[in-house]
């Protein structure tokens, strides 16, 4: 598989972002390897809040929360999805299938033996975690779905997510940054939408960015449909503690905390929040309070997994 690597310089003073880079060499499922980057921060021994991005962002976005959640004693993860961030960049977009970043992180789960893991997915991060939490259940102890879902396309997937695949494919350059400002209810500084874009030299290194909204299943007959049931088969009996912390202001994953919450039996009884002036990118709009809903959510509830 061939994949780009964007240059270390890309990524020197980052606004908020001090952390150290870790890699770890995971199977490209064509007998090569990528390389995947995580930030990994707090006392190795403590259990591990797993934080996965989704569309177009990285890890950057979990810069406000981390300093929250290592403050509590716990541990934070934060990969790069291979395609974003520091990870390689496979360069052909057909490289890039939801099934491969279900097992790409899978891989790098299991490289860091994670363990007792509370997953903390949004968009994508929680397409793919909550498929990794169904499949690996034994490696984790509780889950926080915050503006996310777990399609099968046996639903509508909304006026507001057809709208912005159309845009994804359509549009002649991939605008990372901007995409992301739009996703948030606060503008973002010139020099953290620069953040976003630098992962990104041109638009070679994009065909994950560009892939991933039509990867999300919306038809019954998806190539991600039926393993998408099969996890929902197991969540639907998953009675570990379970939390949604959905913003009020995403017309993409609108509603979608009510079906969690309705169809997920550990979510039953939880202290559900609503995060209020949010977007999209809740992260960015209000990281720190996020942080802290995690946090409580974690000293709360029983260890287990």
């Amino acid at each position: 598989m061939e994949t780009l690597r964007t240059p270390d310089e890309r990524f020197t003073s980052l606004p908020g972002y001090p952390f150290a880079p870790h890699y770890l060499d995971v199977p490209d499922d064509e007998g090569g390897s990528l390389r995947m980057h995580y930030v990994d921060e707090g006392p190795p021994e403590a259990d591990p809040v797993l934080l996965l991005h989704g569309e177009p962002s990285w890890s950057f976005l979990y810069r406000r929360m981390i300093p929250v959640i290592t403050g509590a004693g716990l541990r934070a993860v934060a990969p790069d999805l291979a395609g974003f961030g520091r990870s390689d960049k496979p360069s052909k977009r057909a490289d890039y299938t939801y099934q491969r970043h279900v097992d790409w992180m899978r891989s790098l789960l299991e490289g860091l033996a994670l363990q007792r893991v509370t997953l903390f997915g949004q968009d994508w991060g929680g397409l793919i975690g909550l498929r990794l939490a169904a499949e690996e259940a034994d490696r984790f102890a509780r889950i926080v779905a915050a503006n996310t879902f777990l399609p099968t396309g046996d639903r509508h997937p909304g006026d507001a997510f057809l709208a912005w695949q159309k845009f994804s494919q359509e549009t002649e350059t991939f605008p990372v940054g901007r995409i992301v400002n739009g996703g948030c209810t606060t503008g973002l500084a010139p020099e953290v939408v620069a953040a976003y874009d630098a992962p990104f030299p041109d638009e070679s290194y994009k065909e994950g960015a560009r892939q991933f909204p039509v990867l999300v299943p919306t038809s019954p007959d998806d190539p991600a449909s039926e393993a998408n049931r099969r996890a929902w088969d197991t969540l639907h009996r998953w009675e570990k503690p379970f939390l949604t912390t959905f913003s009020d202001s995403d017309p993409i994953t609108a509603g979608g905390d009510r079906v969690l919450q309705s169809e997920i039996p550990g979510a039953k009884g939880r202290p559900h929040t609503t995060i209020e002036g949010a977007g999209h990118f809740l992260q960015e709009d209000r990281g720190e309070q996020l942080a802290r809903v995690v946090v409580d959510f974690v000293q709360g509830t029983p260890g287990s997994g």
